[in-house]
């Protein structure tokens, strides 16, 4: 009994020592090659990474002009700018990095806190940023700006190659303060001068026709999804609603969060989207189970070109999973990921972490998604309230 007892100790004593050499020579292996593992396996643990680099070549031209420039020298505003260069080397039109101030201003866009401006909406069209829709009963239609429209000036400052984000910054002000947009329409520049006013900007809401409810969703702020979900649930028993036209046309995006919210008006646990990134884990987002009022109700997505981001989620879901028929135009193409890190002193970095796929695994980047109908809407007739679109819809 005794040999026995020794001989297991024997063996488990030679497995200790097997696994102790092979833990050696995996951590020295792992150990010389750190800085390449490190950026791929810290993401999935939730840790960034932090590298050492040699930023020589930036102090070399710091120093240079700290000796040579004739002038005042901010380090500050230096360093701010060197940030800014550093995320637009990349060439990604949608990572930037954001100052203190035009963090806050990002934040309220992105939340519909817009305070006083003059009641447009803009966006990337045919190469320059265009007006595609004024509100109505705001500074900008009672002066005269049409859809279509190009944003040419800002208080006589060009600001045609500048984002939209920018020139919505300019644009917004102290309510009761003027500011002069200059436009370009057939080829002709027009000034405007408008006096701000406070803008009602609600991210969605709900009228009817007959027993059609139509859903209008501007933005995806944190609370649309379940805003939308509460109008559905209270009102479209009494209404009596037999068809939803869902309106994503000059939707820009927002929180994807929110996008699943509202799809899931539609899906029950059905895949929404498929995320992959080279430095993250590939991940499938679900739709919310058991909130799927309006999955037998017949249903039409209204899009065009500057339907983007997470309303191209919601589109893309309900038409792999068969459950709207999309009319319109074809939608933006935006189908990265951006992830918000708040930084020292208040300011936010917006990076590109991954490419979203549409539960079929299409890819909709710079391609968009087409529509099952296709049909266009001018400028032409958005001036004059025109919308053969959404009578298409109502036909169907």
């Amino acid at each position: 009994m005794a040999k026995q007892s020794w001989e297991e100790k024997q063996v488990s004593l030679g497995g200790a020592i097997i696994a102790g050499v092979i833990t050696l020579v995996v951590g020295f292996f792992v150990g010389i090659n750190w800085s390449n593992f490190a950026p791929h396996f810290l993401p999935y643990l939730g840790v960034q990474t932090r590298t050492a680099h040699d930023w020589s070549a930036l102090d070399e031209v710091y120093n240079a002009l700290q000796t040579n420039f004739d002038g005042e020298i901010d380090q500050n505003l230096l360093i701010e700018g060197a940030k800014k260069g550093m995320t637009d080397a990349l060439g990604d039109v949608y990572t930037s990095y954001m100052s203190p101030e035009e963090a806050r201003d990002y934040e309220d866009v992105l939340h519909g806190n817009i305070g006083a401006g003059v009641g447009i909406e803009m966006a990337l069209r045919e190469g320059y940023v265009r007006v595609v829709r004024v509100l109505p009963d705001n500074p900008a239609i009672r002066a005269g700006v049409k859809a279509g429209d190009i944003i040419y000036k800002v208080d006589g400052e060009e600001v045609y190659d500048q984002t939209t984000e920018q020139i919505s910054n300019k644009l917004r002000g102290d309510a009761g303060t003027d500011v002069i947009l200059t436009v370009v329409r057939d080829g002709k520049e027009l000034d405007f001068k408008m006096t701000r006013e406070e803008i009602n900007n609600v991210s969605a809401y709900v009228t009817y026709d007959g027993n059609t409810a139509i859903i209008t969703v501007t933005r995806f702020d944190t609370d649309t999804g379940t805003l939308v979900q509460s109008i559905v649930n209270k009102e479209f028993k009494d209404h009596k609603i037999t068809k939803v036209i869902l309106d994503l046309r000059n939707n820009g995006g927002g929180y994807v969060l929110a996008a699943k919210d509202l799809v899931s008006l539609w899906l029950d646990g059905d895949i929404v989207l498929i995320q992959k990134g080279a430095r993250l884990a590939d991940t499938t987002a679900y739709a919310n189970r058991n909130q799927a009022t309006l999955a037998d109700i017949p249903t039409v997505v209204l899009v065009n070109g500057s339907t983007a981001s997470a309303s191209e989620i919601v589109a893309g879901a309900l038409k792999d999973h068969n459950k709207a028929t999309i009319l319109g135009e074809t939608t933006f193409g935006k189908g990265v990921v951006q992830t918000l890190y708040n930084l020292s002193a208040g300011s936010l970095l917006k990076v590109t972490t991954a490419h979203w796929y549409t539960p079929n695994g299409d890819s909709i980047n710079e391609n968009g998604i087409k529509p099952d109908i296709e049909v266009e809407r001018t400028y032409d007739d958005i001036n004059h309230s025109r919308d053969p679109q959404l009578d298409a819809a109502k036909k169907l």
